[in-house]
């Protein structure tokens, strides 16, 4: 929603830290928005490409069974909220959908292909791995402040006892 933004708080990390690598096929190329349009108007034949001489093969090295625990808040945007928007109808909002696991689009890890699934967590100590380790710089959030020069901001993520504190971190561009 417009009239919120969120803020993650902590990372509590449940599972030990596990890769694999995968590979996957792309296509590499696509048809541009100029010719889509111009074979809309007419002016040129319908759109073709070779995906024998378009696929490549990508390695991915990605995690495996992960599984978090998220503590984050949300505030309120005043500038962008509506009239009759409050924290508490929010509140409400968001804890029905963890419950049933609802979300507008669902989240991923990295790429579509790696759907996040979630629930409510319901209380009680979080049981973390007991691992202490530099994770490097992580995505933090994109700077949309230039609409035509969106920029990532990123975070040195350091996992502590499997915590990632991420409130207060120091951010990069």
């Amino acid at each position: 929603h417009p009239g919120i933004r969120w803020h993650i708080r902590r990372i509590y990390v449940l599972n030990p830290i596990e890769f694999t690598t995968i590979r996957r096929n792309e296509v590499k190329s696509k048809i541009l928005g100029g010719t889509a349009m111009r074979i809309a108007q007419g002016k040129e034949d319908e759109p073709y490409l070779v995906t024998t001489k378009q696929i490549v093969q990508r390695a991915s090295m990605v995690l495996t069974n992960v599984h978090y625990v998220i503590e984050a808040e949300f505030e309120m945007l005043p500038e962008k909220a509506a009239p009759g928007d409050n924290p508490g109808k929010f509140q409400d909002i968001v804890t029905r959908r963890m419950r049933k696991g609802q979300c507008f689009s669902t989240p991923y890890f990295g790429c579509r292909e790696f759907p996040a699934h979630f629930k409510q967590w319901e209380g009680g100590p979080i049981p973390t791995i007991d691992e202490t380790r530099d994770l490097g710089f992580m995505l933090y959030d994109f700077d949309y402040s230039d609409s035509q020069n969106i920029t990532p901001l990123y975070f040195r993520a350091k996992m502590e006892h499997g915590v990632i504190q991420v409130a207060g971190c120091e951010v990069f561009r």
